[in-house]
């Protein structure tokens, strides 16, 4: 009898027994980087991106399409236009929401209040605050109802955001907070609100590890900023962590059936869909509107300047740099991070769009003179540096403003900055006219 009770119980009670548990997908991508047309391999393209994220909806009531940052900075358009058209362009896309990674503050905070006025998409944030510490982005969360179930979305960003990855003016007036705080703390607040709360973070390793091992409110995770992203899901008993591959190479997938009377997810299934152009079809509407801005950009960067015999690795390009630059500066040598250059060269020959592509970043170059004795050690790695001798030193003014983090020390002083960095290498390319 009390058997009979308790399924009667269950089978009229809302959100109870086998009618609590729900269907639903998330559709992520993350660190596009503006890669509007696709890659040197034939992955990626906004267009053909559009294509696969349309497929998947169709037939799909319970599904959301979310972005983990970093959708600027990374191609011409994004450059020329400091990413606004890029945000335009991404509405197209459909997302339901996305949050900021460190490259949209490129252009600085300023920027970042122009990407939100023309986001048809909320772009949230929980540990990014302005100075009454409300969320700088308006919203450090939004909740959706997907499929009968509220889902709650919380945006956050790397907290060495600032020193690790831009300055302090590119931020303020804006602050950044602990990730694992902010998160668990919003999750704690709309708990009541939401059934399901996903983390949408543009963070290192360490700080997606801990909101995976610390957040027990956080029920799925979607990640951007480690470009390679994740081979397989990762999971915590039953919560999980997802993370796609840069440059719109692949779009993930994330099917979940989630219990609304025991607030957990019960299965999930990830799949990474490739985005290849040569076997999808653009988007002729996305595809028509990249190509006008394209056109725009076209006579300034597809110019020929020389030919690059063999692909060229990213460490080779930071040699190159380097060499660039001290030659541009006559300077005695020149210090360059592979930071600066996110992607390797590809073999063939070389337009200006080439290395703005490999180089999209608008850094200017400084230099300053120091005794071999002032000089840090990772400065000096690799040459034979004498003590007493001075050296003309020359490098990014980013990797100067963030000596602390780059080198260890912050007594290092250089001149006001000058040349772009990217345009001492098209300078040098040009008169190389062969990488060999």
């Amino acid at each position: 009898m009390r058997r009979f009770t308790l399924l009667l119980f269950a089978l009229c009670w809302p959100g109870l027994g086998q009618d609590s548990v729900r269907s639903l997908s998330i559709l992520h991508s993350n660190d596009l980087h503006a890669q509007l047309t696709p890659n040197v391999d034939g992955s990626g393209g906004f267009a053909y991106l559009a294509t696969a994220v349309r497929h998947e909806r169709e037939g799909c009531t319970a599904c959301i399409y979310l972005d983990a940052g970093d959708l600027v900075q990374g191609t011409p358009v994004s450059t020329v236009f400091h990413g606004v058209p890029v945000f335009a362009i991404a509405n197209m896309l459909g997302f339901d929401a996305g949050t900021l990674g460190n490259h949209e503050f490129d252009s600085g905070s300023k920027g970042v209040e122009k990407y939100m006025r023309v986001a048809h998409f909320p772009l949230v944030s929980a540990n990014l605050t302005n100075a009454s510490g409300q969320p700088a982005t308006g919203k450090a969360y939004v909740i959706l109802n997907v499929g009968g179930v509220r889902v709650g979305i919380i945006g956050a960003v790397m907290e060495d955001l600032v020193g690790g990855h831009v300055t302090s003016e590119d931020v303020a007036p804006w602050r950044v907070g602990p990730v694992l705080e902010a998160v668990r703390r919003t999750a704690q607040e709309i708990r009541g609100h939401a059934d399901m709360i996903v983390a949408l973070m543009h963070v290192d390793e360490k700080e997606a590890a801990e909101v995976l091992a610390q957040a027990p409110e956080v029920d799925i995770l979607i990640l951007g900023h480690v470009h390679e992203g994740y081979a397989a899901m990762k999971q915590n008993g039953h919560r999980y962590a997802v993370e796609g591959k840069a440059y719109g190479a692949e779009l993930g997938r994330l099917d979940v059936r989630f219990d609304l009377a025991k607030h957990e997810v019960v299965a999930a299934e990830w799949k990474r869909i490739p985005i290849d152009s040569r076997k999808l079809a653009p988007a002729p509407d996305v595809q028509q509107e990249i190509a006008k801005w394209e056109a725009k950009v076209a006579p300034i960067v597809d110019v020929p300047i020389g030919e690059a015999k063999r692909p060229i690795s990213r460490e080779e390009l930071v040699q190159m740099m380097e060499e660039a630059m001290a030659e541009a500066t006559k300077s005695d040598f020149g210090f360059a991070t592979t930071g600066e250059v996110p992607k390797p060269l590809a073999a063939g020959k070389l337009n200006v769009r080439q290395i703005w592509e490999v180089m999209p970043y608008d850094n200017r170059i400084v230099t300053g003179r120091f005794k071999g004795s002032e000089l840090p050690a990772k400065l000096t790695a690799g040459r034979t540096i004498d003590p007493q001798r001075e050296y003309r030193v020359v490098m990014s003014s980013f990797d100067a403003e963030t000596q602390a983090t780059v080198f260890g020390t912050t007594g290092l002083k250089f001149g006001k900055p000058g040349l772009i960095q990217r345009d001492v290498m098209v300078d040098w390319v040009r008169k190389k006219k062969v990488l060999e």
